[in-house]
């Protein structure tokens, strides 16, 4: 699909106006829930997405599926409840409380205590259901901005390139306190990793010098192309060769750094999934074919670690600030990125109102900074 085009809202109804930094979010548009080897056939899981509980499960058959985890009868969790075939053929979620049961669409299939000559009809009743895909061993689960709303999804989840040998060789999860936008434009920062992440095999205040990088518009998003990696950065000589990398943001909340080294790959996939206003998931993926993998997981998995808990350090101590709700400066170049991304949201936004294409205002640019 072209940088600058995005299929057109199917629906307008609902759509919230656009909102200030570090408030509301991303609507009608895929989130990373979990990765597809957790959601084993048979079982649910309740999770938490933009402040609402949602189950995603698999059946039994397993078929994948999603929706509030909320049984409206006595407002119990479905996902502690269990999933059935009572023999009619059909696997439905039982409530733990009255053994209500409901469709994986979310319609209500039986209410137990009701005796024969009783006529009401439980398929009035529903649980609001969402749409939920698996791609590249991923599952991604659509949140609408009208929850009335049963249109299906008028673009696909994302796909990411470098997703090779096999399975995820590393996987490392951490909730901050912050809300989506305070996590993006951290994550996308290149100034803060001289003082926030000084590591012997990383780089220091010592080693920072000007750099000088293209950027082009990309699908829902922008990339900073594909290019050697800065000198400064030690970490990528273990693994060899003339490595070269390109870093990707795309909406609501992926930032990706594919790596090729000749033949080989790596793909480091960091999804931002909003749990409430003030909570922000952050799961780093790995893939790759590159025979490092098989003998250094422990020594990248303790990197990938210190990495979040030093982010997660200073997202906490931003927060003392952020209490006051202070006016943010944003300076060009190294806070360019932060600057897209806010136009990204306000124009996914306003062309979701509008019943219209999504125009990317990403322009090719050149940015520079030290770190």
């Amino acid at each position: 699909m072209p940088a600058d085009s995005a299929p057109a809202a199917t629906t307008a109804q609902g759509t919230p106006p656009p909102q200030g930094f570090g408030r509301g979010f991303v609507l009608d548009t895929w989130y990373f829930a979990a990765l597809a080897r957790e959601v084993a056939p048979g079982s649910m899981k309740r999770h938490e997405l933009l402040g609402e509980p949602v189950l995603i499960g698999r059946t039994k058959a397993g078929r994948l599926f999603a929706m509030r985890d909320i049984c409206p009868h006595r407002a119990a969790p479905l996902s502690a409840g269990r999933i059935v075939d009572k023999g009619d053929g059909a696997e439905t979620v039982e409530c733990p409380y009255h053994g209500w049961r409901f469709r994986t669409d979310g319609v209500c299939a039986a209410i137990p205590s009701l005796v024969d000559d009783q006529a009401f009809e439980a398929e009035r009743i529903r649980v609001r259901s969402y749409p939920v895909a698996e791609s590249q061993g991923m599952v991604f689960v659509f949140l609408r901005s009208d929850p009335r709303s049963d249109a299906e999804p008028d673009h696909p989840p994302p796909t990411f390139p470098g997703v090779v040998g096999g399975g995820a060789k590393l996987v490392e999860a951490m909730d901050f306190d912050s809300h989506i936008d305070h996590a993006v434009v951290g994550l996308m920062d290149p100034a803060h990793g001289p003082y926030v992440h000084q590591q012997w095999w990383w780089r220091s205040e010592h080693s920072m010098h000007e750099k000088a990088k293209r950027f082009e518009p990309r699908e829902l998003g922008f990339a900073m192309v594909r290019h050697a990696p800065s000198s400064n950065s030690r970490a990528y000589k273990i693994l060899g060769g003339a490595p070269a990398t390109e870093i990707t943001f795309r909406l609501p909340g992926y930032r990706w750094e594919h790596i090729q080294v000749g033949e080989r790959q790596v793909l480091a996939l960091t999804c931002l999934t909003p749990v409430t206003e003030t909570k922000t998931r952050i799961t780093q993926i790995f893939w790759s074919d590159h025979w490092v993998f098989g003998l250094a997981r422990p020594f990248l998995r303790m990197g990938v670690v210190a990495f979040l808990k030093q982010d997660g350090g200073m997202v906490n101590l931003q927060n003392e600030g952020l209490r006051y709700d202070p006016a943010l400066i944003w300076i060009d170049d190294a806070d360019t990125q932060a600057k897209w991304y806010q136009q990204l949201k306000r124009e996914w936004t306003k062309s979701r109102a509008e019943g219209r294409g999504f125009v990317n205002p990403v322009k090719p640019a050149t940015l520079r900074w030290k770190s």
